[in-house]
This record gives structure tokens, sequence and C-alpha cells, in this order.
């Protein structure tokens, strides 16, 4: 997807169809029907689920704040949800069984190419344990920001992203506001952490930023190109179940890698000990780890159905607008500090946020225009072929 244009519905077209099927008499009495744009129930529903899933970094915090050390369980976190999707996929398709379940199911291709990518994903989710170790909530939420900048360089290079002024400078912002806490790295720094632990996590965060950058554009092209249906449903966009089953089968890959670490790493063994001594009592660490699986995984499902029913770099613009939710958690229930820099690099975020809005409307304005001249001219030609 070049563009983060909504397509119309098929009732939005119609207009455009019924002016090229009526006589030329109808056609000059009837004016041409303007065409909107506006974003699916299915884009909005996803953007809530990205908002509603900003407690699973906070709960993150919590595990590692509190004397969590695993970190191929912390990673494992953000992807092991994916048991949940199982009954709204089983009801989805058995409701839907009329339509074809060969149009419903992902394509074998498509399961493998989300298996790989699940796999990689687990790689950057372990990377970002790594960071959220060693950085509070905040300064950890203002680097995980700049993934959004990756994400526009690598769906430039891989999908072939359109960049319009408005989102360029969406990118820029995104990029400087993290920048500010490098410069004076001190206020983010937990009480006795040293330079270098700090410098650690820091790299570790955006390292993890770019790996999750690269894995957003990767899913849409999966997606184009070996998403593919027959017959009707070739000419639509994927069902929600197909969003669902996407999230299933990479959350499913990524769980085996992250189990697979614990098992190298006899994490199974340690748990017992590390629930026991776990600063908020034994049940509150079991309920922190289940709690967290179920905020990462509404985070990742709303993800994934941005990226199906918009394109990547909304999804990635939508993890960035997690950016002020993480400042306001970190502060009350973590009791952060948020001084000046963070301060400065949540403006800059927040604006970067605002111009691509205000880009993506001005360029959904302009292709409607260009829609209403292209019938205006279809109108204007059948009345010239009229005899």
């Amino acid at each position: 997807m070049a563009s983060i244009t909504a397509s119309a519905s098929p009732a939005m077209q119609e207009p455009s169809s019924k002016a090229a099927s009526m006589s030329p008499a109808r056609a000059t009495a009837a004016p041409p029907a303007p065409v909107r744009s506006r974003p699916s129930l299915l884009v909005i529903f996803s953007a809530c689920l990205v908002l509603v899933g900003a407690g699973g970094p906070l709960l993150l915090r919590v595990y590692f704040a509190h004397g969590g050390q695993r970190l191929f369980l912390s990673a494992m976190l953000q992807i092991s949800g994916w048991p949940l999707l199982l009954v709204p996929i089983c009801v989805s398709l058995f409701r839907s069984r009329s339509k074809g379940v060969a149009n419903l199911i992902l394509p074998p291709r498509l399961a493998g190419a989300a298996a790989v990518l699940g796999a990689f994903y687990a790689i950057s989710c372990f990377v970002y344990a790594l960071g959220s170790q060693a950085l509070p909530l905040s300064t950890s939420a203002l680097l995980l920001a700049t993934q959004v900048a990756f994400t526009a360089v690598f769906a430039f290079l891989i999908v072939g992203l359109r960049f319009t002024p408005f989102s360029a400078n969406a990118v820029v912002l995104l990029t400087i506001g993290p920048a500010v806490l490098g410069v004076g790295p001190g206020s983010g720094r937990h009480a006795g952490e040293s330079s270098k632990t700090y410098w650690t996590g820091f790299c570790e965060t955006i390292a993890a930023a770019a790996l999750a950058g690269l894995v957003l554009p990767l899913v849409e092209v999966a997606m184009v190109r070996y998403g593919r249906r027959t017959g009707p449903a070739a000419r639509v966009p994927p069902p929600y179940v197909t969003v669902m089953q996407m999230q299933a089968v990479m959350g499913a890959a990524g769980t085996v890698v992250c189990l697979l670490g614990m098992a190298i790493k006899s994490d199974f063994q340690a748990l017992p000990s590390e629930a026991a001594t776990f600063g908020l009592g034994k049940t509150n660490y079991y309920l922190v780890l289940i709690w967290d699986a179920v905020s990462w995984q509404l985070l990742n499902l709303g993800i994934m159905g941005l990226i199906t029913c918009a394109s990547s770099l909304l999804a990635g613009i939508m993890i960035a607008v997690l950016l002020p939710l993480s400042e306001i958690l970190g502060v009350i229930f973590l009791h952060e500090k948020f001084d000046g820099p963070k301060g400065i690099a949540l403006v800059l975020t927040l604006w970067g946020f605002a111009s691509y809005l205000y880009g993506e409307k001005a360029l959904k304005k302009v292709e409607a225009q260009k829609n209403e001249q292209q019938l205006a001219k279809k109108t204007e030609d059948l009345e010239l072929a009229a005899p």
C-alpha cells in the first residue's frame, strides 16, 4: 500500500457506476455526487485496541521494578496472548461458512510468512525487554516512538510508501523528540544506575524500535503478496477473521521461540522462587503476568488490524500515540520523574503525530477532489456522445 488512504466502499462507489449506466438525459440532470473518504469501522476498532493495550508496557515495567528478571519470560508476555483469539476465530469461521471457508482461512504461504515474521518479532520483543529492564517506562516509551521513523523508511524501501511534506515532518519530529533525551540522560536514569547501564538500555530500546519498524512493513508485504483470494472475495478487503488468524500464527511462532529461550536459560525452574520474592507478593506476581499478556495481545491485535485495513505506517503512528498514555501511567503508578527533557520530547512527538493527521486529512481532500473531477469528466463525455 503506497499511501494511507481509505478506499471507497461499494456503497460509496455506487454513484460512479450509476452515472456510467444512466441515460444521457439523466446524466445531464444529475450533478456528479461528491466522493467522500472516511476510515472504516475496523480501522477505528483497531486503533481503540491499540490504546486499550497501553497497559502492556506499564505492567512489563512493574514486573521489572518489583524484582522480575526473566528476559525471555518478559518477551513471551508480549506475544503469548494469542490463545485468546482461538474462540472468536472459530466462531467467525463457523458463522461465515456460507461464504466459503477457503476464502476465510489463511493461505498456506501467508501462514508460513506469518510464522517467520512471528519468530522475528519475538527477537524484537526480547530486545525491548532488555531496554525496559534498564530504563523508566516514560523514557523507554519515548525511545520506542522512534519506530515510526524506522517504519516509514522501511515502508518507503519495501512497500513504496509515498511521503507527503506532513508525513515527512512527522517522521522528523518523532525522531528528534527521543533524541532530546540523549542530550541529558541523567534525568531519565534510575537512582544509583550507572551511565553504562543507562546507555546500554538506551541503545537496546532503539534497536527494538528498528526491529519493530522492519516487521510492520514486512507484514504488509506478506498480506499483499500471499493474501490474495479467489472469486468475489478477491475484490474486497480481507475480513477481520484474517487479522485474528495472522496475529494468532505470529503469536504462536513467537511463543515457541521464547519457550525455547526459557528452557535454555532454566527460567521454568526459577519462576517459583522469583514469585516468592516478588515485591508485590506471589499472587500479584502471577496476576501481573496474566494481565500483561492480555494487554499486549490487545495491542498486537490492534496493530495487525491497522496493517491489514490501512497500512504499516498508520500502525507505527498509533504506537507513537501510546507515548502520552505511557508517560501519564508511569508518573501516576510508578512515581517516575517527569522533567524538562521528557516534556520537550513529549511535545515534539505529539506535534509530529498532529502533523501526520493533518497531512492525511489534506491528502484525502485532494484525492476526493480528483475523484469528483474524474466523475464530472465522465459525465461530460456521456453528454457529448449523446445523439
